[in-house]
């Protein structure tokens, strides 16, 4: 994870609920809403449902599939937010801050524009309003009431904590200080892979991309294609949305054969079909932009390359896998397994052989070196007590069956002063910021009744 960009999500606390009809509209398929409190704020509830609408919201927004211990920590990240929220808007209230009525209309009315453009269409988003037993005030006074406390707040921690700018000296001095509360640098681990995916019946998939082609044709003919995603597309989670999948960036666990795509075509222009793991789908890139550090600045890599986002939608036709398609590509794999284990196997000729695996890659399935932290909780397990030289058993993700020969490791480690120079001053500025926001709150909730509902 980019230095800054840590620093950054360790801010997030400072960002306020996103607009009720934007939770609503996401709610997670099938999930049965929640109405219990999970915490009383002196005489204010934070509702079970608040904290699950942001939770949703926030892996839809990050497309993560963190396993159940992380989610449980979200949730009560979130949930400690949210209470955080209800203190600052209150102290904001006892000292008269106030938000022009005009300048929350103006919040409002953008609101909306934007949800009806997600929607795609008037009928999508009268439809959606419906579905939600929401008429259009509705929303605007569940908005009004929302963008109102998120601007109290926000006028309130700038009128009590004063951002201060930081010299390189001044950054420098402070990072040599305090080392412990700095990030360390990612475990890497050296790896090469052989991917064998399973693939479904070829009825199956030249059904599935024939109808992501006929979704194609319905847009070059002129229909919209947040309509024609809602009404075609396999993906209920983005269909809701038209097909938005917001900004991506690149290693943010998108299988490689869709990122790929994404990041290879042109903006404005509608992809052809496109295969993935879960089938076939229809792109078009909206934008692109430099992703931005939360002081503004562009961020950079390690070579000093600005770290593009792109901002995305798709169609997608699920292509559907029978257990023989999975049992098939399993016995493959266990073949392959069988033959990389033996001694003096070349499992680079194996890989050449047998892997299907479509992300960078060097000869013979070399992937680099690679963040511990960003594999999956599954593969990162079978790693763990493997050896440099030694083979994995077959692993399974979301692409397939995995067998991954360990090349070399390198532990966490302290960022030196040289590779993170550059961003210093601005991460030391927020972490300041941050200190004093902690110290604030911590004040107002001394000074608060704060119940903790079991749920």
């Amino acid at each position: 994870m980019k230095f800054t960009r840590w620093i950054g999500l360790a801010l997030a606390a400072l960002a306020l609920s996103a607009p009720a009809f934007e939770a609503a509209a996401q709610a997670a398929p099938g999930a049965q809403r929640l109405d219990g409190i999970a915490a009383v704020v002196n005489d204010e509830v934070v509702l079970q449902s608040d904290v699950e609408e942001q939770l949703y919201l926030f892996l839809a927004r990050s497309q993560a599939r963190p396993e159940s211990s992380v989610v449980d920590t979200l949730r009560r990240q979130i949930l400690d937010q949210l209470i955080d929220e209800k203190l600052i808007v209150a102290e904001a209230k006892r000292q008269n801050v106030t938000v022009p009525d005009q300048e929350v209309n103006r919040q409002v009315d953008q609101a909306i524009r934007e949800a009806k453009e997600r929607m795609g269409s008037p009928e999508a988003y009268a439809e959606q309003l419906r579905r939600e037993n929401l008429t259009e005030e509705k929303l605007r006074e569940k908005y009004r009431g929302e963008v109102r406390r998120q601007m109290l707040a926000q006028r309130l921690v700038q009128k009590q904590i004063a951002r201060k700018s930081v010299t390189p000296a001044e950054a420098e001095a402070y990072f040599t200080a305090n080392r412990d509360k700095f990030p360390k640098a990612p475990a890497e681990l050296k790896l090469a892979v052989i991917q064998i995916p399973a693939t479904a019946d070829s009825v199956a998939d030249r059904g599935a991309k024939a109808r992501v082609e006929t979704a194609r044709k319905r847009i070059v003919a002129g229909e919209k294609f947040a309509k024609v995603a809602a009404e075609m597309s396999d993906d209920p989670g983005s269909a809701r949305s038209g097909g938005d999948l917001g900004f991506i960036s690149r290693g943010a666990g998108l299988e490689p054969a869709f990122e790929n795509a994404v990041f290879s075509q042109k903006s404005g222009v509608l992809g052809g079909p496109v295969r993935s793991a879960a089938g076939w789908h229809v792109i078009e890139v909206m934008e692109r932009d430099t992703m931005k550090t939360v002081g503004g600045r562009d961020s950079t890599d390690r070579q000093g390359r600005p770290v593009i986002e792109v901002h995305a939608r798709h169609i997608l036709s699920r292509v559907e896998l029978t257990e023989a398609d999975v049992q098939k590509s399993r016995a493959l794999a266990d073949k392959v397994h069988a033959e990389a284990v033996k001694p003096g196997a070349d499992f680079g000729a194996l890989a050449k052989k047998y892997s299907k695996f479509e992300g960078p890659q060097g000869e013979g399935g070399d992937l680099g070196f690679l963040p511990v932290n960003t594999l999956q909780a599954s593969i990162r397990s079978g790693l763990d007590s493997l050896k440099t030289g030694q083979v994995s058993d077959v692993l399974v993700n979301r692409a397939g069956f995995n067998i991954f020969k360990l090349l070399d490791r390198k532990p966490e480690r302290e960022y030196t002063l040289e590779e993170i120079r550059e961003e210093l001053p601005e991460a030391v500025a927020q972490m300041q910021f941050r200190d004093q926001y902690d110290r604030w709150v911590k004040g107002l909730r001394t000074k608060a009744h704060i119940e903790i509902r079991k749920s």
